[in-house]
């Protein structure tokens, strides 16, 4: 095998969470264009539509399932759908995620709990379920976040708690079910990347964070999709109980 067919997924099963819109759908089409057939996840099922039919004009098979992570049976249900129609999984990208931005005396429980429920209890339900079925070789990516190792600046109690909780996550799943079931557990941190989420941040947020990154932009979502490609396939099958920040450099400012 070459280097370069190392990073391919060829007909491998990839479950994608939060695949409705932003860098979930875009990690969808990028485990597509490697190879891999994709079962998608998320709340909003007509937007999910969409990106089913951006996987399948890219000549893979696509499932599209409503789904709310916070619920641990809709969990199940993704897994199961990915077993009735392809009868395996490979790997699992924990993407959904929700950003919040509220003072901390001012944010009620129920939003506390919300970004916690959908962020970091959503992404273990999801391993929960996934790691049942999956096989040795296979791998899970957890989406966490540069703001689960340092502050930007925003008042994001909650999200900072959740995203540096799958780092923690990470690397104790990594611990359990690397030795034991061969299944690598890694997360991606990523910086500033165009999204949903930044649409909705105050006018010259952003531009006000680019002195703390040493690559002077705002990240492309192609440059996070490449390095979950290396995390999911073989060609990192020696990396497990990894965070790998995609950030430009601004955990080193």
């Amino acid at each position: 095998m070459g280097i370069l067919d190392r990073f391919r997924l060829d007909d491998r099963v990839a479950i994608v969470t939060g695949a409705s819109s932003g860098l979930g759908a875009t990690f969808a089409r990028t485990l597509a264009e490697a190879g891999a057939d994709v079962v998608l996840g998320a709340r909003r099922i007509e937007k999910l539509d969409e990106t089913r039919a951006a996987v399948e004009k890219l000549g893979r098979r696509a499932v599209a399932v409503r789904t709310d992570v916070a619920e641990p049976d809709d969990c199940q249900t993704l897994v199961d759908a990915a077993m009735t129609e392809f009868e395996r999984v490979d790997v699992l990208v924990n993407n959904a995620g929700i950003g919040t931005a509220v003072p901390a005396t001012k944010e009620t429980p129920e939003q506390f709990r919300q970004v916690i429920d959908v962020n970091l209890n959503g992404c273990y339900w999801m391993a929960q379920a996934a790691a049942k079925v999956m096989a040795p070789g296979s791998s899970i990516v957890n989406i966490s976040s540069v703001l689960g190792l340092t502050t930007a600046g925003l008042p994001q109690a909650a999200y900072s708690a959740s995203k540096a909780g799958l780092v923690g996550l990470t690397r104790d799943l990594a611990q359990q079910w690397t030795p034991r079931k061969g299944i690598r557990v890694n997360a991606l941190a990523p910086g500033f990347f165009t999204s949903e989420m930044t649409d909705g941040y105050q006018e010259g947020y952003l531009d006000s964070q680019l002195p703390r990154i040493l690559a002077g932009r705002i990240g492309d979502p192609e440059d996070l999709a490449t390095a979950l490609i290396f995390l999911c396939s073989d060609a990192g099958s020696y990396v497990t109980g990894v965070t790998l920040p995609v950030e430009g450099g601004l955990l080193t400012s």
